[in-house]
């Protein structure tokens, strides 16, 4: 496929893209580009939420770690585990946490910690949602442009930060004027690309295997693609700790997540949001299954164009590689880059190949496009005070927010040539493995305010909320040697909340001030 036909599709769907946001950020002011207004519509909010979630990480990686060897079978499904507790994370965010921001009125939910725990508890909290967020999104970012550049870039001798630049260029032209206004719109376009590509790569696939749903099903299921459940309760990958942590990831990463709630707190009435949660849930679900099944399909497709598992010698060990021609040559492409060597260089289609390049882009652009808008409202609102900044103008306001957008567009820049430094072959698990460091002190921050009354001690916060994360870190670093073969995995983000948790809880004592009914003013 010509780069240069690649890249005018890119540019296409760009213009598209801005010209949606020409008409949604019409007469926007700063309420329009940090809460829409509060006048989102909840299906469209629930449907574009499906994109930021999922990612490119999410659409390449996902597929990528069916046939990543694992206990003497592969990976396969087992990640759906994961998703079966981002359900039940939806259902308790929807029913526990979205009440709360209402009945308080938010703009941004780290003003609850504020209220509840008090002012260093408050930047406390929001200055781990910048850090966890900024890692994320940066780390979903990296992967995609680091697909665009291999299959267009490169052939024009354009170096990897351009690459970067431009595209970061791209998401600041559609969301600097409309901020969440926007990107509700734009997140349901790209969402509807995505998914329509993803099912169009499946069907594409089945019938060049001949294959139905159910045979191709069948096939995985012979090749040993299928397993769901791990059941061995020492492996890190055991269900009931896959699914426990799933939910608390979900807790963390979307109830207890500026970027994932502004979106859902600009819908007009608490109802409706519920109705987004509950309904994006389910559908996240079944699109992660899909994932997962497309993922089964492109092992079992290189397996019958030549591809083979191999043992090769890598710094003195043997590891597993997954093999496949491309023009006469074996390439190693177990891991994430299995679905774009298929798509853009094994010759599946023409056509095929464009889908899958606007797909990954429309998948890219919600989860960067929400970040960024997401760190400048909480940067603006929870570190710079903005909207208590009654001698500050509105004018003075928007070139304060448009500033810092654009200082984060920097910071996305550097963290993602961090990224393409460390240069991992499955972002999915660096993703998940950074959360339960980062959102383990929100989780720990949120439940004691919830949970209990009690009044602590606001000035040790940061403290808490540093020290748990480096003692978890001490727990995976050493886990063989302090417990055997019982392995930690993403477990580790409820062991970093609960740390917090009896952190706050020995500096505190009783008789905690109740929330307060109006918060409207932060």
């Amino acid at each position: 496929m010509s780069p240069a036909l690649l890249l005018s599709f890119v540019l296409g769907y760009f213009l598209l893209l801005l010209v949606v946001a020409y008409y949604t950020s019409r007469n926007a002011n700063n309420e329009s580009f940090f809460i829409g207004n509060k006048s989102s519509n909840w299906m469209v909010v629930a449907f574009g939420m499906i994109g930021t979630s999922l990612s490119g990480v999410t659409f390449v990686s996902v597929p990528g770690a069916v046939g990543k060897p694992f206990a003497g079978g592969y990976e396969s499904f087992t990640y759906f585990q994961i998703v079966i507790g981002y359900v039940i994370g939806y259902f308790l965010i929807a029913f526990v946490l979205l009440p709360l921001y209402y009945r308080l009125n938010l703009t941004s939910i780290y003003n609850y910690l504020s209220n509840r725990l008090g002012f260093v508890s408050y930047k406390t909290g929001a200055s781990f949602f910048i850090l966890s967020r900024t890692l994320g999104a940066t780390a979903r970012l990296y992967l995609v442009v680091e697909i665009l550049q291999v299959a267009i870039l490169d052939s024009y001798g354009v170096p990897f930060w351009i690459t970067t630049l431009i595209i970061l260029i791209m998401i600041l032209l559609y969301t600097y004027e409309g901020g969440v206004k926007t990107i509700v719109w734009t997140d349901m376009l790209q969402t509807t690309c995505m998914l329509v590509g993803l099912v169009i790569c499946v069907i594409y696939i089945l019938k060049s295997l001949n294959l139905g749903f159910s045979e191709g099903l069948q096939e995985m299921k012979t090749a040993g693609y299928t397993n769901l459940f791990v059941t061995d309760p020492n492996s890190r990958m055991f269900f009931l700790k896959q699914i426990l942590a799933g939910a608390f990831i979900t807790i963390t990463m979307t109830g207890m997540d500026q970027e994932m709630m502004q979106k859902n707190i600009s819908v007009r009435t608490l109802k409706d949001s519920q109705k987004n949660m509950i309904t994006f849930s389910l559908i996240q679900a079944a699109v992660v299954l899909l994932f997962l099944f497309l993922g089964g399909l492109l092992y079992v497709y290189a397996m019958h164009n030549g591809g083979h598992y191999a043992q090769v010698a890598q710094n003195g060990t043997s590891v597993t590689n997954f093999l496949v021609p491309v023009n006469g040559t074996e390439v190693n492409v177990l891991g994430d880059t299995i679905f774009p060597t298929i798509a853009l260089k094994q010759g599946l289609s023409p056509v095929i190949a464009i889908i899958f390049i606007i797909a990954l882009i429309s998948a890219l652009f919600p989860s960067a496009d929400g970040a960024i808008t997401a760190l400048t409202s909480s940067f603006c609102i929870d570190i710079l005070g903005l909207k208590r900044r009654e001698d500050w103008s509105d004018k003075q306001k928007n070139k304060v927010r448009k500033s810092v957008h654009l200082v984060f567009a920097v910071v996305f820049l550097l963290f993602v040539m961090l990224f393409k430094w460390i240069n991992s072959t499955s972002m999915i698990g660096v993703i998940l493995k950074v959360a339960t460091y980062t959102y383990g002190p929100l989780l720990g921050l949120f439940a004691f305010g919830i949970l209990t009354k009690r009044k602590v001690k606001d000035s040790v916060v940061p403290y808490i909320a540093v020290a748990a994360p480096l003692v978890c870190f001490f727990f995976d670093k050493f886990q063989k040697s302090l417990f055997g073969s019982f392995e930690i995995g993403l477990e580790l983000i409820i062991i970093n909340g609960l740390l917090v948790f009896l952190g706050l809880w020995l500096f505190s004592k009783p008789g905690a001030p109740p929330v307060s009914n109006n918060l409207q003013s932060v």
